[in-house]
């Protein structure tokens, strides 16, 4: 990542969240530097990789060892000056894994409990909001006795009772069915919308950030790898670990402008370690750079069909060398072990670094 300005503590800043942080637990290192000048801002990486940790630090749950952290001109840390905000001082909503509403307490007395303005203003504001997330029938229900898209629309309305300046999204979704799951990011759009706050959504779902979010930054093993608008991220990811996150799964070491797991010369545009292709450009075509593969196995998904082939002149074998093709059901109706000629265009090439 390239170095990033230090905001100015006072006027008003370009961007609303600067993080430049580290944090050490174990054998584990976070360090993360990233700015957020969109709306809704996405945090995509695989599990284990510091997303959370770092959703923890700006809440204030966790303390990082170093760094900073300044949201719309507040310094919530500063490591050098001693500065650490309570996470009551923040103004930071983060809405847990599993949403942590308070069991033995109905709706309307989570959100009561989640206030803190004036005393004269507490019903109306609590009405105000159990109106706007569909949810004043539940005023005087139990957590358990709401769906999983209730608890979420109600803790939700708990965390934005407090006016917080940014919310914190950690895998809303993720405890969910699939038709649950959909019609709980459709709300969360429309609230978005409504409230107009600004967003920093965890995730390892590509298809939920690239729907929900404008920007997305790319963590591995603690560290940010990068930051792109979400199309930038899909067409060019750039590094290996970001285009599997992309959903790219076929991968080639290069080697003196030959894809080598799938003996392939190319023209190399640029410098790379790896490159990679979607499945979905792939076309099965004789061509005079055509490579013949064998049909290792035909797999039916919901809507397409994907074969799984291997090049017939690669004679080892590792985790690069079976290449996935995907198409519309219906299109073909090769068998495993058919011998099919595979085409794959250079324009369709993505160029990787280690």
């Amino acid at each position: 990542m390239e170095q990033l300005a230090e905001p100015e503590e006072s006027g008003e800043s370009a961007m609303s969240l600067w993080v430049d942080i580290e944090k050490q637990v174990g054998n584990f290192t976070l360090k993360v530097k990233f700015h957020d000048q969109d709306h809704i801002l996405g945090l995509l990486g695989a599990s284990g990789c510091g997303k959370t940790m770092t959703l923890k630090c700006i809440a204030g749950i966790i303390k990082p060892d170093r760094g900073k952290i300044i949201l719309n001109d507040r310094v919530l840390f500063d490591s050098e000056r001693r500065i650490n905000l309570k996470p009551q001082a923040r103004r930071v909503g983060y809405l847990f894994q599993n949403y942590a509403l308070f069991p033995n307490m109905t709706i309307y007395e989570n959100l009561k409990m989640a206030y803190h303005g004036p005393k004269e203003a507490a019903q109306s504001r609590i009405e105000a909001l159990l109106d706007s997330f569909y949810i004043r029938a539940l005023a005087d229900h139990y957590p358990h006795q709401c769906s999983g898209g209730q608890q979420q629309r109600a803790a939700l309305a708990r965390m934005l009772i407090s006016d917080p300046e940014i919310i914190l999204l950690d895998e809303p979704f993720s405890a969910l069915d699939e038709y649950l799951k959909w019609q709980c990011e459709q709300e969360l759009m429309r609230l978005f919308k409504v409230f107009k706050r600004d967003v920093l959504l965890v995730s390892h779902n590509r298809s939920e950030i690239y729907r929900l979010c404008n920007s997305i930054v790319v963590m591995n093993q603690g560290d940010v790898e990068s930051m792109n608008t979400k199309d930038e991220l899909f067409k060019d990811p750039k590094t290996l670990s970001a285009c599997l996150l992309t959903g790219c799964k076929n991968i080639s070491r290069v080697e003196a402008g030959v894809a080598v797991d799938w003996q392939l010369p190319f023209t190399m545009k640029q410098p790379c370690a790896y490159i990679g292709v979607r499945a979905h450009t792939i076309r099965i075509r004789e061509a005079e750079h055509s490579i013949p593969c064998r049909i290792e196995a035909v797999i039916d998904d919901v809507f397409s069909r994907i074969y799984l082939v291997h090049p017939i002149h690669v004679h080892h074998e590792n985790e690069y060398t079976t290449l996935r093709l995907e198409f519309n059901k219906g299109k073909y109706s090769h068998q495993v072990g058919d011998v099919i000629p595979i085409l794959i265009d250079e324009q369709e090439l993505i160029y990787l670094k280690q």
